[in-house]
């Protein structure tokens, strides 16, 4: 089939990328390279079936033409990460909600047969129940989250009003090859490998007993190539490993030493989901393990030689605005 992905020079979309080529599909990546690296798709750049437009998904007319015959589309461009969401929520709102209303637009237009949303666990904020079902209380705790679950209530809106076949999927945790480098201080796996290479300390926040559901990214493109196969429209899926690791785990597989930065507020002590709602529908199930998706990035760690090293005082100065706009000082 002839498929799309938004977002396509990104960590997970070039995972889905790659695991589309392999089924045999044609692939159309849109890309402003704002988060994305080109150098992700390096590997499969000479693939005939794959085409690459650097654009804007809020280009809505740029990107109309590109949509045409295209059966399946999945979005995941977006801007992420915690701290610039709420220091510059507009450019969030722009690329989260009005980037997926171009997108959801575009897709009407072109008649696709399904359109899969790159959702967010983030909009649980802090659940009241583990493992956490999809009809758990919506709760942003931040911009992000919030831009990410209104991208979300606009896919499954043109789903009802429009017809548009679309599924969205929540991600925990996703992490693996090719997870963003560069930016502003972020996702714990980047933050880590980095030091590793460095020498220095893994930076622990709290007491590193709090777990997230990792979850390994080719278990993820198979969600979303899942998704694409099935049936299923208007509907909402968590997508996590089906367990949940505590970040002392994984410095104790990383191995290295350990230095321990306050808690930030706002964050889950777990993430954890409950996937017996994709398992009944789709049949899908994580297949990677968490020791064995460790043992895969460090095979790959030289992909971060040239990501910042983060030391207690720069994550410090670049987490402040997390305190003070979202509870507590940083104590």
């Amino acid at each position: 089939m002839k498929t799309l992905v938004t977002g396509g020079a990104g960590f997970i979309g070039s995972h889905l990328v790659e695991r589309l080529l392999k089924d045999g599909h044609e692939v159309v990546v849109l890309d402003n390279y704002s988060t994305g690296r080109i150098e992700n798709l390096s590997h499969l750049i000479e693939n005939p079936k794959l085409t690459v437009h650097e654009i804007d998904i809020n280009d809505h007319a740029g990107i109309l033409p590109l949509f045409k015959d295209v059966a399946w589309v999945f979005h995941i461009a977006a801007l992420a990460d915690i701290v610039p969401s709420i220091q510059h929520p507009v450019p969030y709102h722009r690329a989260n909600v009005d980037g997926t209303v171009s997108v959801l637009e575009a897709a009407r237009a072109a008649g696709v047969k399904r359109l899969v949303y790159a959702a967010s666990s983030s909009c649980y904020g802090i659940p009241d129940e583990y493992p956490t079902a999809e009809t758990a209380e919506m709760r942003p705790q931040y911009p992000y989250a919030l831009t990410k679950r209104i991208g979300e209530e606009c896919v499954m809106h043109w789903n009802q009003v429009y017809g548009l076949p679309t599924v969205s999927l929540r991600m925990f945790n996703v992490y693996g090859p090719r997870s963003r480098t560069s930016g502003t201080y972020g996702a714990v796996f980047g933050v880590f490998l980095a030091q590793k290479l460095a020498g220095a300390p893994f930076t622990v926040v709290g007491d590193g007993t709090q777990t997230r559901d990792f979850t390994y990214v080719t278990d993820v493109a198979d969600a979303y190539v899942c998704a694409a196969q099935s049936e299923l429209s208007g509907v909402t899926l968590n997508v996590g490993s089906g367990n949940t690791y505590s970040v002392n785990r994984l410095v104790e597989l990383l191995e290295g030493p350990v230095t321990y930065i306050p808690k930030r507020p706002g964050e889950p002590d777990c993430t954890f989901a409950d996937v017996s709602r994709i398992q009944t529908l789709l049949g899908w199930k994580a297949q990677v393990s968490f020791e064995d998706g460790v043992a895969k990035m460090l095979e790959h760690i030289d992909y971060w030689r040239e990501a910042p090293v983060w030391s207690v005082e720069k994550i410090s100065e670049a987490t402040k605005d997390w305190f003070t706009y979202l509870g507590k000082s940083g104590e």
